[in-house]
């Protein structure tokens, strides 16, 4: 599965190259963010300034695609990356997904609790007088 990663910096990695890619994934929104990005094949080691806490997805790819963006006021790194592992180039949707199920459950749980839902304790039965 092929994963396109945008950046903002200029990274001139060619064709072929293995990389290692982190990801900070998002808590509120779900959506991941490159951290870190090492090519394995020459060592160079591409980091952002700031280090986010939270959860950190990583997995390794082979670059299909490069193409930096430059004369703008931001340089721009685009990579089109060919991941090793399926199940790790699906991390982040399979997060996303999560995210929205967690999301799903949360609005039903609300509902049920809105309708009366089942987790209340029935009422205690009056004393009986003989």
């Amino acid at each position: 599965m092929d994963r396109r990663l945008v950046v903002q910096a200029q990274l001139a990695i060619p064709n072929g190259h293995r990389i290692d890619v982190t990801e900070h994934l998002d808590d509120a929104t779900g959506e991941a963010s490159v951290l870190s990005i090492v090519d394995l094949d020459t060592g160079v080691r591409y980091r952002r300034i700031d280090e986010l806490r939270g959860e950190i997805l990583r997995w390794v790819g082979r670059v299909v695609e490069c193409t930096v963006t430059i004369g703008a006021p931001v340089a721009r790194t685009t990579l089109l990356v060919a991941t090793d592992d399926e199940s790790a180039g699906r991390g982040a949707e399979a997060r996303t997904a999560l995210h929205g199920a967690d999301a799903a459950v949360d609005a039903a749980k609300a509902e049920a609790d809105r309708w009366g839902g089942g987790d209340r304790l029935p009422e205690p039965e009056p004393e009986r007088f003989w």
